[in-house]
C-alpha cells in the first residue's frame, strides 16, 4: 500500500478554526510534521496543532521561511525537509504535514509534495482545506469580500507594489497577504489609488496579540510579517447592485 502525504490547513491561528476533517487528519496520522523556521522557535502552525495532537506525535521540519534574497539557501532548506518526510514516509503509513491556511493557498505544502514526490515515487499526496487569513479577517472586521459579479484578488506583496497598484485599479476587492515589513508603502499606495477608505488590516488573528485596525491606521513601523489587508470593492447603487 502506499504511504500518503496529507497537507492539512489548521487556519490562521486560532484553534477553533481548524475543521472537523482537519482534526481527524491529525489525529488519524502517524506523524505530524510543522514547518519552523531555521531558529527552532515554536511556529503558528504547531501551536495550534498541539490543541488536538500530543507533542510526542509532532515533529518540527526547519524550513527557511523568512529566507526572502538566497534563494539556493531557500531551496537547501526545502531539499533537506523534503528529504526527512520521505524518510518518515518510508517508515509510516501516513504524514500530516500542518499549514496556516489552506495548503494550496502560498503553502510550503506544495513545494514540500513536489519534493517527496521525486523521492518517493508511488505517494499520495492529498489536501485538507483550512480557513484563510483573509477569510477570519473579513468575519472579525466586518468587511465583505465579494458580492454579485465582483471579482477577488489575492496579492502577496512580497511580489512587489507594483502588482498590489495594479490590483487596486481592478474593480473588485483586494486582498494583500505578506505586506507587514512594508506598511508605509502599502498605505501609500492605497492613498495614491483611492482605496484607503473602508481598508481594514490584522495580524495574529484568534491570539493574544491580534491587531485589527483601520488601514489608514498603518504606521511607518514594520507589522507582523504574516499581515493581512483587505481593500473591499468599490459599491454603489444600494443593495445588489452588481447583481
Amino acid at each position: 500500500m502506499s504511504s500518503r502525504l496529507i497537507g492539512v490547513g489548521v487556519g490562521p491561528g486560532d484553534p477553533e478554526l481548524v475543521t472537523v476533517k482537519g482534526v481527524n487528519a491529525l489525529r488519524a496520522a502517524d506523524v505530524v510534521v510543522v514547518p519552523v523556521m531555521d531558529t527552532g522557535e515554536r511556529g503558528r502552525a504547531e501551536a495550534t496543532v498541539l490543541h488536538y495532537v500530543g507533542a510526542e506525535k509532532v515533529l518540527r521540519v526547519v524550513f527557511a521561511l523568512n529566507e526572502r534574497t538566497d534563494r539556493a539557501r531557500r531551496e537547501e532548506a526545502w531539499d533537506a525537509a523534503g528529504r526527512t518526510v520521505a524518510g518518515l514516509l518510508e517508515r509510516h503509513g501516513s504524514v500530516a504535514f500542518a499549514t496556516i491556511g489552506d495548503p494550496n493557498v502560498y503553502s510550503t505544502f506544495t513545494y514540500l509534495a513536489q519534493t517527496v514526490g521525486e523521492l518517493v515515487p508511488g505517494t499520495v499526496v492529498e489536501t485538507v482545506p483550512g480557513i484563510t487569513a483573509m477569510q477570519d479577517l473579513a468575519a472579525r472586521s466586518g468587511a465583505v469580500l465579494t458580492e454579485g459579479t465582483e471579482p477577488l484578488t489575492l496579492v502577496p506583496v512580497t511580489a512587489g507594489h507594483e502588482v498590489l497598484k495594479e490590483a487596486l485599479a481592478g474593480p473588485g476587492t483586494v486582498v494583500a497577504y505578506k505586506f507587514g515589513r512594508h506598511a508605509r508603502e502599502v498605505a501609500e499606495v492605497l492613498r495614491d489609488s483611492g482605496r484607503l477608505e473602508g481598508a481594514v488590516w490584522g495580524s495574529a488573528l484568534g491570539l493574544p496579540e491580534e491587531s485589527i485596525r483601520p488601514a489608514a491606521e498603518l504606521a511607518d513601523a514594520p507589522l507582523p510579517y504574516l499581515s493581512t489587508l483587505i481593500a473591499p470593492a468599490r459599491r454603489e447603487g444600494g443593495r445588489g447592485g452588481k447583481l
